[in-house]
């Protein structure tokens, strides 16, 4: 299979989705994203694949979100994919959740805004010792009520969630660990070692149990199916709002966004 913004590969039972967009501390397009989903269809569909890892390329970033360089007056623009950003992202969420096999997050660097969501919802993750995780919606015009919120807070508690969306404040690996965010943190150098432990581990358990454990654990958040997809049509609706573009155009400025009149 060939990729432009991702890079594939399977060795030994594992696969690897890698977001390699590097130059822009691996931010997704809605491309990156239909070829994510690609890959893990390809990974759900080959029995010979026991556990998947998602990462992303270099040491800078795991994943920043939607590329705010490809956002326009009406939303993402769709470039050469198929399906509009939010459509996406939204199959995407789904069959990382859904996929019978557990998915590790591996994380370098920055895990921002939907970067974070990715790995909120993946089963495991493993964090170097540079990662940094936050959101980021409400200082650019953003938001995504379902997974990224109602997951979250399943992991960290309502009081420590509402702080991590509110205040968009960013986080150590030490202080993830510490809030229950990851599951464990690697010195860097030592990140692809680790990952490939765990992956080993769970490659030599039964793999029905692990596929019928992973949807025991989904039935309590599953609810949240609907939530998020209404979410993605407000927010769709949102990204043509005064509002959302001020936010968008003051992160490209580099400068504070001035949210005060919105208010008004």
């Amino acid at each position: 299979m060939e990729f432009k913004e991702i890079i594939y590969e399977k060795d030994r039972g594992i696969a690897r989705v890698i977001i390699n967009r590097p130059q822009r501390y691996n931010a997704f397009t809605a491309l990156t994203l239909e070829e994510m989903f690609s890959a893990f269809r390809d990974a759900w569909a080959d029995k010979e694949v026991g556990v998947v890892v998602l990462t992303g390329s270099g040491d800078k970033a795991f994943c920043t979100g939607g590329d705010q360089k490809t956002k326009e007056e009406e939303g993402y623009g769709r470039g050469e994919a198929k399906f509009e950003l939010l459509d996406a992202y939204g199959q995407l969420i789904s069959i990382i959740r859904t996929i019978p096999k557990p998915v590790i997050a591996a994380v370098k660097g920055y895990a921002i805004g939907a970067g974070h969501v990715l790995h909120i919802i993946c089963d495991l993750t493993i964090a170097s010792d540079n990662a940094r995780f936050g959101q980021a919606g409400p200082r650019v015009g953003s938001f995504d009520a379902g997974f990224g919120t109602i997951y979250l807070a399943r992991i960290v508690g309502e009081k420590k969630a509402r702080e991590i969306w509110y205040m968009c404040r960013q986080y150590s690996a030490m202080e993830a660990l510490e809030m229950g965010l990851v599951n464990k943190v690697t010195p860097k150098e030592e990140l692809d070692g680790e990952v490939e432990t765990w992956a080993q581990e769970l490659l030599a358990k039964a793999p029905t149990s692990l596929a019928c454990l992973k949807a025991s654990f989904n039935a309590d958040t599953d609810h949240a199916t609907g939530i998020t997809a209404m979410a993605r049509h407000a927010v769709s609706l949102y990204y043509h709002s005064e509002e959302s573009h001020e936010g968008v155009q003051a992160f490209l400025d580099k400068r504070p966004p001035d949210f005060a009149r919105f208010r008004k």
